[in-house]
Formats: C-alpha cells, structure tokens, sequence
C-alpha cells in the first residue's frame, strides 16, 4: 500500500483521472508520431526512459474498485494509466526543478519511511492469542444477556447550553422539524444525519452499568418516550443538554448465533490484537532510556 503515495492516491479519483484524460488526448497528434516499442516487462508506459510498473496500475485498480463498486474494465485501467503517466511527468519535472530537495519533501519521504518500518516491525513481532469457540460464544451470550425486549431508534440535537436548547424546543413548538434543527444546532456527530441514532436495546427500568453506554438519564429519557415524540424539556447530560425524539420502537431482534458468530470473532480478534500491541508496546518503553 505504501507504493501509492498521496500523488497516486490523487490520481486514482475521476477528477484528476480526467485531466490527465485530457492532457493526454491534447498530445494525442505527438503520440500517434512515436514509433510504436515493446515495453520493458512488468511496465504499462515508459516515461523519459522511466518504466510505469505494472504493479501501481494494478494497486490503483484495486483502491478504485474496492472503494466505488467499479469492475475492472479496460476503460478503467486506461484511465488510470493515464493518471500514473500524468504523476510520473509531473514527478519528473519536479525533481528536475530540485523540488525533491525542499524540506516538505524530505520530511514526508522520511514519515513514510518510519510508518513502513514501525507497521512491518509491530506485524512480525506482535502475537495475539488466539481466540476459540467457546470465547466467540461467550461474547454472543454476554451481549444478548445485556439486550432489553424492545429496542429503540431515537434522534437526538446535543447543544453546549440551556440556553440555545430551550431555543431549538421553541422552534420544534413552531413547527420546525427535529431534523432540520439537529442539522442546524446540534454539535453531536449525528447532526449530519439529522440527529438519527443507531437502534439501541437495554433492560427497562432503566439501572446503571445496563445501558449500552448510554447516560442514565439519556436511557431513561429514550424508554419513557412514545414513539414520534420529544421531551418537553432538555436533558442535561454532564455539560450538554439533549433534546430526544423517538422515531420508532421494535421487539428486540437478535441474530441466530451462527448469524452472528463471525463478527463476533473478528471482534475479539481486534481486542485481542489491540491488546497484544499495547503490552508489547508498554514492554519495549520500559526498555527504553526517555528524557522529556
């Protein structure tokens, strides 16, 4: 992954691929003149006597396919050779103009040459236990044990102080809706969405420890509501205050074991590989001489 630096990651999204597209079929009348050659193996252009492997066109394809639904279609990696072709011209130039030697550069040439050699050194040194069946099934059991009957779609606008949350339920009286007042107000991360919340179940009466991470004033907030409405009131939670409505309610839906069983594992997986890093981490800092 680290031969697509960020030129080639920029090369890989459509707009830059269709200047490229366009600096190329304006040269279009210098190319057709070249005499046509065999390209040197594993290479899909020759820049200036600089071959284009064949291994970033094909790192390239994977990135745009992976990250939009594309197939790999000719046209596709066309364009893309295209934007390699563009970045190697570029690059040359650059180079040629001793940007290579400006202290940006160095700086992020050395970045990435820590980040390579920590993540290959971390990957070969760390060893995670192995997680069994019985851990997979312990953690299903656990999280189903922790579910209520019902479960619960709430929105909720998170504003900083009293005094702009009484603000929004005065525009909700109006008649303005609760999504546009979250996009407008709400400083959570869901404000995006207008306020949306993901489905959360958890025993009611609500009691602490048995919330899904919720604060208890929150989850008892969420329970008491009947669905489409909205406190009258803001909830102060810590140093916010939080106006909820309630979009929808359902009986609890669990996934069958073996639905679940293998996000569970890769749950557990990625604990116990976070884990192992931090222990072998916190190992080698003990060995290590640190002056602050």
């Amino acid at each position: 992954m680290f031969r697509l630096n960020n030129m080639i990651r920029a090369a890989c999204v459509t707009a830059f691929a269709s200047v490229a597209l366009s600096i190329f079929a304006s040269s279009s009348a210098h190319a057709a003149d070249a005499p046509a050659s065999n390209l040197p193996a594993g290479a899909v252009a020759v820049v200036n006597g600089v071959p284009v492997p064949q291994s970033q066109l094909d790192d390239a394809v994977k990135m745009v396919t992976a990250k939009t639904g594309q197939p790999d279609t000719p046209q596709l990696r066309q364009m893309l050779r295209s934007g390699l072709i563009a970045r190697e011209v570029l690059r040359q130039n650059a180079e040629k103009a001793h940007y290579d030697q400006k202290p940006e550069v160095q700086q992020a040439l050395a970045t990435a040459k820590v980040g390579t050699e920590i993540q290959l050194y971390l990957k070969d040194s760390i060893h995670p236990e192995a997680v069994t069946d019985a851990q997979v099934k312990a953690r299903y059991d656990e999280i189903a044990a922790s579910l209520g009957k019902d479960e619960f779609k709430p929105r909720v606008i998170t504003v900083g102080d009293e005094v702009t949350a009484k603000k929004v339920l005065d525009k909700m009286k109006a008649g303005q809706p609760f999504e546009a007042l979250a996009k407008e107000y709400s400083v959570a991360p869901s404000k995006a969405n207008g306020g949306e919340m993901p489905w959360i179940s958890f025993p009611v009466p609500v009691t602490e420890g048995r919330t899904q991470g919720l604060p208890m004033a929150l989850a008892q907030t969420i329970s008491k509501l009947p669905v489409g409405g909205a406190t009258p009131l803001p909830v102060q939670v810590g140093n916010v205050w939080v106006i909820v409505k309630l979009d929808a309610k359902r009986p609890t839906q669990v996934p069958a074991f073996d639905q679940a069983k293998d996000a569970m594992r890769k749950q557990l997986e990625t604990l116990a590989m976070e884990k192992a890093a931090a222990q072998f981490t916190g190992n080698q800092l003990k060995n290590a001489s640190i002056q602050q």
